[in-house]
């Protein structure tokens, strides 16, 4: 059978994949942030700021995490080669596509079968988001490319480039997890005079252009049936009238949007709706310019389960399609609605750099344009993640929206701009972005969370040992997340420190336990539970066939990078190339050096 090859995007190191360990997270009360006191019911308080590396921070939310978050919006470095002032954003391409992937891949498990997860990007790095993508959600998870309008072009030059024509123009990249049907229904929104008006002004037309007048009379025709077989009642409209709006306005002396408002219930155009139903209406009534009234009760659709009438006019039975539909009155004024698409180009970016009281040139997102993914996506307390956080922008909007959130910051600003953004947040004195729009007062919290050092650390004489700062809890919280258990210490027994079944255990403790202490901890588990027990070393005379007992590091020498804190992928933090002549001989004697080094650690922990 010939090997079967897919279509994928290649670059150097792609196959250097980091064996991520899976830190721990540290609180640190003085630095979590709550309200005074709740202000909705639905406060939500159980959110996460966390300081540190995100792809090991990733790792870390893995274990607990894993399917649950239902919208991701990450918001990565551009590699545009422009010096920002909180991101090194000139790696080269393989670097980039290292850490896109990396990342990406840890996103992809953290990611609920049925959410979504936006990416933003420029059109430097575009398609190669976009393969990237591909090969890790699955080119069947792909569901659009959104063109965000970020600026307007400035003057006559466009800017004063010289080859290249002024970017306003951004993209956001949705894939959706496996089960994936479809988004919200979110409708953008223009009151109606401005709409009228940028219709003219395009040289578009209204179609929305005559009135019902009067309806008459309705005289029963027969029923007929629909594609399930249920019946419709199909009456004959006798004497109605319809009049343009223009002519309205010009008999009442009125505007035309004053004319709308005024018979807003009657607005309306006529369609050639392309419905089985419409179909059914041709077949049993006559060709000529009449209305007829059909009644029925859906079976799908908004108007499920209502009684509902469609009017159908003229010799084709064009459907009357009702201008309220796709609008609604707020106060005096009417306000336009139309589907969301894929080009978004309403959002105001003029304040966006005064949004949430911090400034973050270059970087920051509209509070509006995160709004829209996570109404699209989303429903209140739903989980929202964000691993590129930046300014807070994900997390103020989320929390604004009732939404729970992850957030996730390597850089300073995490304290200098995330941090006091989301105090203001709850404090209710943000009052910016999208705070007007969702009634926002303040309320809930976050809770502030670090990441552990690395679990072993090299001594003086170059032996891996387990890290000093790591105490008993830290130590048992970090092995139960490596070996796969959840970490519940239990009141009772002092050697439950977590579970993975309702009948299997794990027990840690850094001493040395003889065979009288292992036969009083297979006593006291019994015969219907399992326990695995980590330590420091043991010595035993026999079995013990409900315990399994490892020594650490030993356990876990080989499953980790050990002391590994960065892998933002810094040029500068890089290991030199050794020359070409050099490669063979490194390739071969690397592993073997390898080898020897772990084997020398085993032997002597041994001993």
């Amino acid at each position: 059978m010939s090997k079967k090859h897919k279509l994928e995007l290649t670059w150097i190191g792609k196959e250097n994949q980091p064996k991520l360990e899976p830190r721990i997270l540290l609180e640190d009360p003085t630095k979590s942030y709550h309200a005074k006191h709740r202000v909705k019911d639905n406060d939500i308080f159980d959110n996460q700021l966390i300081f540190g590396d995100n792809l090991l921070a990733l790792k870390a939310l893995e274990a607990e995490f894993s399917g649950k978050v239902k919208c991701i919006y990450i918001d990565p470095p551009y590699n545009t080669g422009q010096a920002f002032e909180h991101y090194d954003d000139g790696i080269e391409a393989s670097l980039w596509l290292s850490l896109m992937s990396e990342r990406l891949r840890q996103l992809s498990r953290l990611l609920k079968n049925d959410g979504v997860i936006f990416v933003q990007i420029d059109d430097n790095y575009f398609a190669h988001l976009k393969l990237v993508m591909d090969e890790v959600f699955g080119v069947s998870q792909y569901i659009n490319t959104i063109a965000v309008k970020t600026k307007e072009s400035s003057g006559a030059s466009g800017g004063g480039e010289d080859r290249r024509l002024k970017k306003n123009i951004e993209f956001v990249l949705a894939y959706g997890g496996k089960d994936f049907v479809s988004f919200n229904s979110v409708f953008s929104e223009t009151e109606l005079d401005n709409y009228l008006e940028l219709m003219r002004l395009e040289g578009k037309s209204f179609k929305y252009t005559s009135v019902l007048y009067r309806l008459g009379k309705k005289t029963f025709v027969k029923t007929i049936k629909d594609g399930g077989g249920s019946d419709m009642q199909l009456y004959k409209i006798e004497d109605y009238e319809t009049r343009s709006i223009s002519r309205l306005a010009k008999e009442e002396g009125l505007s035309e949007a004053q004319v709308i408002y005024k018979y807003y219930d009657k607005v309306h155009t006529t369609e050639n709706a392309q419905t089985s139903i419409r179909t059914r209406v041709q077949d049993a009534t006559d060709s000529l310019d009449n209305m007829y009234s059909l009644e029925y009760i859906p079976v799908s659709g908004r108007n499920k389960g209502t009684l509902t009438e469609l009017l159908f006019v003229g010799p084709q039975k064009r459907l009357v399609s009702w201008f309220s539909n796709v609008t609604y009155k707020k106060g005096k004024k009417i306000i336009k609605r139309e589907k969301l698409g894929t080009f978004w180009d309403d959002l105001n970016w003029n304040n966006v750099t005064r949004e949430g009281g911090v400034r973050f040139p270059n970087g920051q997102k509209p509070e509006k344009l995160i709004s829209i993914c996570l109404e699209l996506a989303t429903a209140p307390g739903d989980l929202v993640l964000d691993s590129f956080l930046g300014s807070g922008t994900t997390a103020a909007v989320a929390h604004k929206m009732g939404r729970r959130w992850i957030g996730i910051e390597l850089g300073e600003h995490c304290h200098t701009h995330c941090a006091p953004r989301m105090q203001s947040v709850i404090d209710g004195t943000d009052q910016s972005g999208i705070s007007e729009l969702t009634g926002w007062s303040g309320g809930g919290g976050f809770r502030y969370y670090k990441l552990a050092p690395s679990l072993l650390q090299l001594d003086t004489y170059g032996q891996w040992v387990i890290n000093k700062e790591y105490n008993a809890e830290m130590l048992a919280q970090a092995l139960c997340k490596l070996e796969g258990f959840t970490y519940a210490p239990s009141g009772v027994h002092y050697w439950i420190h977590g579970y993975s079944t309702e009948r299997d255990f794990i027990y840690v403790t850094t001493a040395n336990l003889n065979h009288e202490q292992l036969q009083q901890l297979s006593d006291e588990v019994g015969s219907e539970r399992s326990l695995l027990v980590l330590c420091t070393a043991f010595r035993g005379r026999g079995d013990y066939p409900n315990l399994t007992v490892k020594k650490i590091p030993k356990q876990v020498l080989s499953r980790c990078e050990w002391g590994h804190d960065d892998y933002s992928l810094r040029v500068e933090n890089l290991p030199k190339a050794p020359p070409p002549q050099q490669v063979e001989n490194t390739k071969t004697k690397g592993h073997s050096a390898a080898n020897s080094v772990q084997s020398g650690l085993f032997d002597e922990e041994m001993e």
